[in-house]
């Protein structure tokens, strides 16, 4: 018996990276998945790796409209919610906070706090007809420390970790939890641009980043994906408003 048979999770930004992680670790602990990205090509290649458990709908997270539909089709085939992941994000320009635009610090705060908002919005009241769920909110390291670089970025996932305990204080009486994640630097396809925008050689930015970190490297997208199945799981039913920290220690500085 799977830790997730019988429930159904709908994961943002699950086409790549860590939600396509996500997306699979979930399906394998039983659990019936819906990935939704703008990424189509990638999304639908996922769902049929995945097979009937899995199913992609596109959707712009920043925008309300396609949340909601997302959702309705997500009711449509599998009959309910139980398990949100609001993984999708972007990090946005890296400049100093003074040499942004007005369109690039909205852009980021679009995807990263609107599309929280607008997938919890409209995911509440499935959660209920099925009597709680789990809401996982994917946040970062940055949304507990600062740093001197992607002011946007930062501010966005500090506002994610407060929006996950206002919302669990809120929804705590429907049995709703709803947690935090707050990973360091994962091998994804954003942590690679990210160190391919700095210039130079990307093989000594990524012994840098490693070095961040005291267990001397950078996580897997799996090493986030198996803590979101924790967090979906009846077997953290007493757990909410928290933040959960998988960094390599990062945060322990």
């Amino acid at each position: 018996m799977g830790r997730l048979d019988g429930k159904v999770a709908l994961v943002t930004g699950g086409a790549v990276g860590i939600g396509a992680a996500c997306v699979a670790r979930l399906a394998e602990a039983g659990a019936r998945v819906a990935i939704v990205d703008l990424d189509d090509e990638a999304g639908r290649q996922l769902a049929g790796h995945i097979g009937g458990q899995a199913r992609f709908f596109h959707a712009d997270v920043a925008v309300e409209a396609e949340v909601a539909a997302a959702i309705a089709a997500t009711m449509a085939a599998f009959g309910r919610l139980d398990v949100l992941v609001n993984n999708a994000g972007i990090a946005g320009a890296n400049k100093p906070t003074h040499e942004l635009t007005e369109a690039e610090w909205d852009r980021v705060q679009a995807v990263n706090v609107k599309g929280v908002f607008f997938c919890t919005k409209h995911a509440i009241a499935p959660l209920r007809a099925a009597g709680g769920g789990s809401i996982i909110n994917l946040s970062s390291i940055y949304g507990l420390v600062g740093a001197p670089d992607v002011p946007p970025y930062h501010a966005s996932k500090g506002a994610v970790r407060l929006m996950s305990k206002t919302d669990a204080l809120l929804y705590a009486a429907d049995r709703i939890r709803v947690n935090s994640i707050h990973p360091g630097f994962i091998w994804t396809p954003m942590v690679e641009q990210h160190l391919a925008s700095l210039g130079g050689d990307p093989q000594q930015h990524r012994r840098e980043v490693d070095a961040l970190h005291p267990l001397g490297h950078m996580g897997e997208a799996d090493d986030i994906a198996w803590g979101v199945v924790y967090l979906a799981s009846d077997e953290a039913k007493f757990l909410t408003g928290s933040e959960l920290v998988i960094d390599g220690g990062y945060s322990c500085r």
